[in-house]
């Protein structure tokens, strides 16, 4: 009989977290994913921790600590973090006013605001013209997730005996029984992380947040021949964000925004920009929900994305490399806790803030099973 303090569902970015917090209790951990590898919205994004611009509060301490697991899992893991810090490149007054509002408050204390010209020295190829100012956080970090997953899942698994089982499939939980499609295993305490599994594992329990999927669209560019210093998102991407979106300023450049890019917020667009070791950039995204949705990009999509692009560089985008479309879970609430049974726990990024937050609700997850 296999037995486990905690066996965990699930291998992506979260599930990994909440490994991560009990080995580092010294519990013994057991994670069970029906992939032979992470496949999933965990790898199928921009890599990057995003820090300001998190709902003031809890998520935005929740960004803050696992920043600082990211960073302590570099030197102990050997993960590279590619860049730090984020530029909010402002191309309408409307902007502006909104980032100078999210300045004077708390959470932007740490924060530079920067003319146009800095703004465009900050990163080489923006067009100044295109900007009236930006913002730019020492916060954020951006790792290359279909790197970071594997080498985080091989220090899990050689540095403090996580085991995994791969390829297999949990059919069926009642603690401390775990049902797979390769036998029966046993844990005091079990952790579900689904994704946007909504089927398998405590349909009924989900069911009652309104969960549905979120799909997005993603392109990689070609490197175009300098270096970034920091991620780029823009005016689309301030919206997208509750940091930003739920101050009064946000009022008005929703208005201006719906006026001018309709259709860029119709498709939930909005413009991250990072850089790869290789050089080439990580763009996108988009989002569109529902409970079922098809696996087709949409080149006008695409442009919709590139188009944003092209505005902040001048009407030039290098050559697009490869495209692809990912899906997450997506709800109200940030993130889903539920407690199906007092020694089991579900829990659910609702947020596409997998990244950015899961580990610190790893950690939360944990103290709350185990004391």
């Amino acid at each position: 009989m296999d037995g486990y303090d905690l066996a965990v569902v699930g291998s992506g970015i979260v599930g990994l977290a909440h490994a991560l917090a009990a080995v580092r209790r010294g519990l013994r951990v057991v994670v069970v994913d029906r992939d032979q590898k992470a496949n999933g919205a965990s790898i199928r994004n921009f890599g990057l921790v995003v820090v300001t611009g998190q709902d003031s509060g809890l998520s935005r301490r929740r960004a803050e600590r696992s920043r600082q697991v990211w960073l302590d899992l570099a030197g102990e893991a050997g993960l590279e973090i590619l860049q730090r810090g984020k530029l909010v490149a402002a191309q309408r007054p409307e902007a502006l006013a909104l980032l100078e509002a999210f300045r004077s408050g708390q959470d932007g204390q740490d924060c530079k605001l920067l003319t146009a010209r800095e703004a465009a020295a900050h990163l080489d190829g923006l067009d100044e013209k295109a900007l009236v100012g930006g913002l730019y956080s020492p916060f954020e970090l951006r790792v290359e997730s279909r790197e970071v997953l594997p080498r985080l899942t091989s220090f899990l698994a050689e540095m403090h005996g996580v085991e995994f089982r791969n390829g297999i499939s949990v059919t069926s939980i009642a603690a401390p029984v775990v049902e797979t499609s390769s036998g029966r295993l046993y844990a005091e305490k079990i952790v579900v992380c689904p994704g946007d599994d909504f089927a398998s594992l405590y349909p009924e329990r989900m069911g009652q947040y309104g969960i549905r999927r979120c799909k997005l669209q993603m392109l990689r560019l070609a490197d175009p021949g300098h270096r970034f210093r920091s991620a780029l998102t823009s005016d689309l991407s301030l919206l997208r964000y509750g940091g930003f979106s739920c101050l009064p300023e946000a009022g008005a450049l929703r208005k201006r925004l719906t006026e001018q890019c309709g259709a860029a917020l119709e498709n939930g667009v909005h413009l991250i920009v990072v850089q790869s070791a290789d050089g080439s950039l990580v763009i996108g995204d988009s989002h569109h929900y529902g409970m079922t949705l098809d696996p087709f990009g949409s080149d006008a999509v695409d442009h919709l994305i590139l188009d944003e692009f092209k505005t902040l560089f001048g009407g030039k985008a290098p050559e697009v490399v490869a495209r692809w479309t990912g899906t997450y879970a997506s709800a109200g609430p940030a993130m889903i806790r539920d407690a199906p049974h007092d020694d089991v726990r579900l829990v659910i990024v609702t947020s596409g803030t997998g990244a950015s937050t899961g580990f610190a609700i790893g950690e939360e997850t944990i103290a709350e099973l185990f004391g």
